[in-house]
């Protein structure tokens, strides 16, 4: 896409540009002001002011490619690639890789091998993550290529209008086959600033789940979340007494060395609107190879 296009209807006779860019085209106030600042607006080809008013038939157009830098050092790396378009990138994050850098991270992150794959395949594109994982969970993340696709993105977000799909791998059988984790989710008090519990005190929290499969030793089930929670899927099956296999935070620990390195969780579907095409994406993951091998030794 790359450039928003519109024709104004008639119902828009006589209004602002700023006013169409708001109402119609649903842009954010920091959208529309970087874009008017940089004259990537424009009336019948002219860059307009905001306050340019506009009649019946006008072709307004928005760019939304800009020149832009992160403070990130692009890094070589293999990165699965599950769906791009000119919008935006979804990848396949590999567990025990970090999102984004941080004091402790500063290479070596999926955002260092994202940014090397945009300026090797000469995308001005920078790393706008819509979604992100801990750094031992697998699975589906979103990157926006532009302020456009990242402000549409996270509005279905705020909405609950983009669905997240895990799968997880857990201790024991679940009672219930089917069913709705609705638990209230608060920082620890005990000085661990990490650390989630349920607790009355904390924010209302609601993960929907479904056994796909028993095993020996646990079972294979699918979440949904209908909130956001840190660590809300891991909190919420400890609660019932089904902590993930390899979470040394809310599960067994060191007793699992061996099975897994880290917490049985994968983020493997998607769905939300796109930003280019407004159709609905449905994407999904396979289950990664560490999680396929403690099915089998369960």
């Amino acid at each position: 896409m790359s450039t928003l296009e519109k024709k104004v209807e008639e119902n828009y006779e006589g209004l602002t540009i700023r006013q169409f860019l708001k109402e119609d085209l649903e842009l954010s106030g920091r959208l529309i002001r970087s874009a008017s600042k940089e004259q990537r607006v424009l009336v019948n080809n002219i860059p307009v002011r905001m306050r340019e008013i506009l009649h019946t038939g006008d072709e307004v157009a928005v760019k939304l490619q800009r020149v832009e830098s992160q403070n990130i050092v692009p890094e070589k790396m293999d990165i699965n690639i599950i769906y791009e378009d000119s919008e935006i990138l979804v990848v396949n994050k590999q567990p025990n890789i970090v999102v984004h850098p941080n004091s402790t991270y500063t290479t070596g992150t999926l955002a260092n091998g994202v940014l090397y794959y945009f300026q090797e395949s000469k995308q001005n594109c920078i790393v706008r993550l819509v979604s992100r994982l801990d750094m031992d969970t697998s699975g589906l993340i979103i990157i926006a290529k532009n302020q456009y696709a990242h402000m549409a993105l996270s509005k279905q977000m705020e909405k609950n209008e983009l669905q997240k799909w895990y799968l997880a791998i857990v201790h024991g059988h679940l009672e219930e086959k089917e069913g709705t984790i609705d638990e209230p989710i608060y920082r620890n008090d005990e000085g661990d600033i990490v650390r989630r519990v349920v607790d009355e005190r904390g924010q209302r929290s609601i993960t929907h789940y479904k056994v796909l499969e028993s095993f020996d030793g646990g079972d294979l089930i699918e979440c949904k979340l209908e909130t956001g929670r840190t660590h809300q899927i891991r909190v919420h099956l400890n609660h019932l007494g089904h902590p993930i296999y390899g979470d040394t935070l809310y599960g067994y620990g060191e007793e699992e060395k061996g099975l897994i390195e880290r917490q049985a969780l994968h983020a493997y579907g998607l769905d939300f609107m796109s930003p280019k095409t407004k159709k609905i994406l449905s994407l999904r993951s396979e289950l990664p190879e560490d999680m396929k091998n403690l099915l089998e030794r369960i």
